[in-house]
């Protein structure tokens, strides 16, 4: 087996063991990079002087006896995590002169720990989007089908981790864009309970939404990141002060006695017939080892695409009202004047989904219609939220598809941005609900790309869905196929 095809948990046994060196590791997945990157598109930025000092201070560590699971574990970082000295643009030409003087918390939080960090992944612009394909840096491609798209937003951290060009990722999820992705590029994604990770250093898009969480090749190595990087920061308002406990600890506890929900709204007419093939094989797997399958209702599921694009984009208007060519980005030579210079700058920076989903939300908070959209909306939010912890009181976990289909041909949907956003419907209530969610590789359609199977948990409830994901693992092999790159 070569070495960018281990897992973390894997590699750290090997690093551990002294069978293998950091910079050895590291040099692996940078061969890896210039092996596969050209047809992939995953990174923006690749950081090789940088990852090799890291790599070169993990082996010092490890010679003094300190090592940490993610001491020398080459990573790679969505590009909307500020990182100090290394170029940070969000996937837009409005921030691709951008260097930030800071590490975020979650980087910081890698670093402490002894990762090494590979370089900036590709993503749909400011996070805006469900295919990679509005990013300025060009689209990321999907490993295993490079006419399809990987997902997005976190398009490349996805398709990186199938690429084998990064050993785990970081991503962010604000209506699935962990989720999707991981789905439709055959690995594990996990999205947080809103709170459990903090946002400080993440560029915004949504702030009530965002949340921060790897994409790993398998389950063991989620629990492993998702632990390296939860817990309290006072730096982020949002943050829950609660203890993060040990995800590794509880993985083996199985699923026998486990309560299972089937949300009758998710399982729909429309569904691709692959994904409820390999939806009705995963539920009864589960029903082999001992969980207990139920139906539940989230009877307000059919508003949550709308309520989504309303909160969504309110937050994105006022977020992106930063970016007016002053203090930092892309600044318009040809205007003349203040007014014109603010205005020439965000037109020229700004892609056209971003643009879109600016004058949506500035409609929606706009004078005489901010109470019939962007006040309905979150009090529709609040009904969703009570029909999820409603459902929680009779099951443990949910049970849904990630995605209506497996992974779209590029340009498919271009044309069409509604049909794009419709491919969230079942992904965008757990963020509207702040609660947290995952996908794991539960079988590939016809055509051979992966479809994910997506484990729904109670607020902080992330070991109860880690160790369902756990359990359908060790019974399948979907995560341990490979694309034929």
């Amino acid at each position: 087996m070569e070495i960018f095809e281990l897992t973390l948990h894997e590699l750290h046994e090997k690093l551990k063991a002294k069978e293998l060196s950091c910079v050895d590791a590291t040099k692996a997945m940078l061969a890896r990079i210039d092996a596969v990157e050209e047809r992939v598109n995953a990174y923006i930025t690749v950081t090789p002087e940088e990852a090799l000092k890291e790599a070169e201070a993990a082996d010092r560590r490890i010679a003094q006896g300190d090592i940490d699971l993610l001491t020398g574990i080459p990573v790679g970082l969505k590009d909307i995590f500020v990182t100090k000295g290394i170029r940070t643009t969000c996937g837009s030409k409005i921030l691709h002169n951008f260097v930030p003087p800071y590490d975020g918390t979650a980087v910081a939080r890698l670093k402490e720990r002894g990762a090494v960090i590979l370089g900036k992944l590709n993503q749909d612009e400011f996070a805006m989007g469900s295919s990679s394909e509005s990013s300025y840096f060009s689209t990321t491609r999907n490993p295993w089908n490079l006419e399809h798209i990987p997902g997005g937003s976190s398009g490349g951290s996805s398709a990186a981790i199938a690429a084998q060009e990064a050993v785990a990722t970081l991503g962010t999820d604000t209506g699935g864009s962990i989720r999707q992705p991981a789905s439709h590029c055959g690995c594990v994604g996990l999205k947080p309970t809103y709170g459990r990770v903090s946002r400080y250093g993440v560029i915004a898009y949504a702030s009530s939404l965002d949340q921060v969480g790897p994409l790993t090749r398998d389950v063991k190595d989620a629990a492993i990141m998702l632990g390296a990087v939860a817990g309290y920061d006072p730096m982020d308002s949002t943050s829950v002060n609660t203890p993060v406990p040990d995800y590794l600890a509880g993985l083996e506890s199985g699923v026998k006695g486990l309560k299972i929900g089937l949300p009758k709204e998710y399982f729909i007419q429309g569904l691709d017939p692959d994904v409820k093939k390999a939806m009705d094989s995963a539920i009864e797997l589960y029903r082999s080892l001992g969980a207990e399958i139920r139906e539940v209702s989230l009877p307000h599921t059919e508003y949550a695409v709308a309520t989504y694009y309303l909160i969504a984009t309110a937050e994105a208007s006022s977020n992106l009202a930063r970016y007016e060519g002053v203090r930092f980005g892309h600044r318009s030579e040809a205007a003349r004047g203040l007014t014109e210079m603010f205005a020439k700058s965000r037109a020229e920076g700004f892609g056209s989904e971003v643009k879109r989903r600016i004058m949506l939300g500035t409609y929606a908070l706009s004078s005489g219609y901010y109470d019939a959209y962007y006040l309905k909306a979150q009090k529709v939010r609040t009904l969703i939220m009570q029909d999820f912890l409603k459902a929680f009181e009779d099951v443990d976990v949910l049970l849904t598809p990630v995605a209506p289909t497996p992974a779209f041909k590029i340009g498919e949907k271009l044309a069409d941005p509604l049909q794009m956003y419709l491919s969230d419907i079942f992904t965008i209530p757990v963020n509207l609900a702040g609660t947290c969610g995952m996908s794991i590789p539960a079988g590939l359609s016809a055509a051979g790309l992966p479809i994910g199977l997506q484990l729904i948990g109670r607020p902080f409830g992330e070991q109860s869905i880690l160790n369902a994901a756990y359990a359908f693992e060790r019974e399948t092999d979907w995560h341990k196929k490979k694309p034929a790159l």
